[in-house]
């Protein structure tokens, strides 16, 4: 059987989906769940990465200092992973996170700015880290963009990259297309992290998987903003029964789902309208609350507020820009009943 090595991040993405609220006791609980399952890597932090709890995106309920230390403290056999966004994200974040035990930094870059990685990925190597890239927003990008940029941020040090399919916008054909053109550009392992606004994300990561990606996320119960992301208890036996070694114990995986659901998330993530129409206007799931609390108060359809991000191609980080896009479509919606 071929080997895939999972990447759970419910720890850090599924804190979209809290308003990164998770508390120290959650954290340790649920990492303690899934060192047990044996889960090769559990990622920890703020959903948007080292360094960015703040009044835009969310202020985290604990620190960045308390999240490291109670994840490395649970995990036993697991490594532990962080993720950073450039802009978010300093060296100081990054040397924090490597004195708290990280073994694995990813760094985020939009699809099409893998420059902006180089001296984040060159700091971990020369720290002697395990450093990966990933490129979000990929639907923004053709396959031979995505290698051209993979080609790119291993040249910086990325020791893995791959593609977030942060909108949940792909379908299988798109991902196969798009893994194994990376994958045929550069010779380190491909990662895949997919969204499931669509409901395809299960299918989207088989997809993956098969066009020669070596790393697989997915998180406790799809734990993740919007739709969620794809879910984890889901995608392991699935690769199991199509021919993946994932080396995860499957009753101690849906042991972790069952306290991840108990304890982490109000409730499990649904594919809902929003969630769908985010998913075809390829926009980042992310942008949920904030979408639907401000265009409640200006009385407009959120539907809208997406497809009109989808339109401008707003990426994550570009959350101000929520607020002009409502402020917008409520003067037109004046205009009219005027």
């Amino acid at each position: 059987m071929n080997a895939v090595v999972i990447h759970d991040p419910t720890l850090r993405d599924g804190q979209h989906a809290v308003r990164h609220r998770l508390g120290a006791a959650a954290l340790r609980g649920y990492a303690e769940a899934a060192d047990a399952a044996g889960i090769p890597v559990v990622e920890v932090g703020h959903g948007n990465g080292l360094g960015a709890s703040s009044l835009q995106v969310g202020e985290a309920a604990v620190s960045d200092d308390e999240m490291l230390a109670t994840v490395r403290e649970a995990l036993r056999t697991s490594r532990m992973g962080v993720f950073m966004l450039p802009g978010w994200g300093t060296s100081d974040d990054l040397r924090k996170a490597l004195k708290h035990g990280a073994d694995v930094v990813r760094v985020g870059v939009h699809c099409t700015e893998a420059s902006l990685a180089e001296r984040h990925l060159g700091f971990l190597r020369e720290e002697g880290a395990e450093a990966h890239c990933v490129l979000m927003m990929s639907h923004m990008a053709s396959p031979a963009e995505l290698a051209e940029q993979a080609v790119q941020a291993v040249g910086h040090g990325a020791q893995a990259v791959g593609i977030m399919d942060s909108a949940g916008h792909f379908l299988p054909q798109d991902v196969g297309e798009r893994i194994a053109a990376i994958r045929g550009a550069v010779d380190v392992p491909v990662i895949f992290h997919g969204h499931d606004n669509l409901g395809m994300a299960v299918a989207n990561s088989v997809a993956a998987a098969e066009a020669g990606a070596g790393i697989i996320d997915g998180c406790a119960r799809g734990f993740g903003a919007g739709a969620g992301n794809t879910q984890l208890e889901v995608l392991v036996p699935v690769l199991e029964r199509t021919g993946y070694s994932t080396g995860i114990d499957l009753y101690a995986l849906l042991d972790a789902a069952e306290y991840a659901e108990r304890e982490l998330m109000p409730a499990p993530p649904v594919t809902g309208s929003l969630s769908i129409v985010s998913g075809l206007a390829g926009v980042f799931s992310g942008f949920k609350h904030q979408v639907l609390d401000l265009s409640a108060r200006a009385g407009v359809d959120p539907r809208d507020v997406f497809f009109e991000l989808g339109r401008r191609q707003a990426i994550a980080g570009q959350e101000d820009l929520i607020v002009d896009v409502v402020a917008g479509l409520a003067a037109r919606t004046g205009e009219g009943a005027a």
